[in-house]
């Protein structure tokens, strides 16, 4: 029988805080967005939602399997999330799409940064993270795809600075094929 370290635990209720989180503020911005393309980022938010709540839910059960106690309380998710508050009223279709492509990769960064460590305890659980990871990137990606034009985008170096050098790395080929 495999238990997970302390370690292990610390690095995993990292990744879940955040994703319960990104839950929470995506469905802030699903009842508060307001603008041009309301309908399809409505929708959108609702597929981030739901992917940030199952991924949520697999971390704390792959934390259980583990032998592992997940903590998902509304205190502890508050104090422990890396991802900046949402604010709070109405927000702007192109406004909201830049927040919440923010707050998903504020949650990749903490999957980027726990990772290795997770890695090296146990692989399976740094399989799971993968899975989430790559969704969690796809669909930053392509929201995110809503404020960028090809025009713009081509004419001067990357307008959006991340802290991924990955999502750097990609947009700056997207930039250099386009070119």
């Amino acid at each position: 029988m495999f238990q997970g370290s302390d370690a292990l635990h610390d690095n995993l209720q990292k990744v879940l805080v955040d994703l319960i989180e990104l839950h929470i503020q995506g469905k802030q911005a699903h009842w508060n967005l307001l603008g041009s393309n309301f309908r399809d980022l409505h929708l959108q938010l609702d597929e981030i939602v739901d992917a940030a709540r199952e991924f949520s839910d697999e971390v704390a059960e792959r934390m259980r399997a583990v032998y592992l106690v997940p903590d998902g309380r509304s205190s502890v998710v508050s104090a422990g999330t890396a991802l900046p508050e949402f604010p709070a009223g109405p927000v702007e279709t192109t406004a909201v799409v830049d927040l919440i492509v923010d707050r998903m990769y504020a949650a990749t960064n903490t999957i980027r940064t726990v990772h290795d460590d997770v890695d090296d305890e146990d692989p399976t659980t740094a399989d799971v993270l993968h899975g989430i990871l790559e969704r969690l990137e796809q669909l930053a990606w392509m929201t995110g795809a809503e404020n960028r034009h090809p025009q713009k985008d081509a004419a001067k170096p990357e307008t959006r600075e991340r802290d991924e050098s990955a999502a750097a790395e990609g947009l700056d080929r997207v930039g250099a094929i386009a070119n």
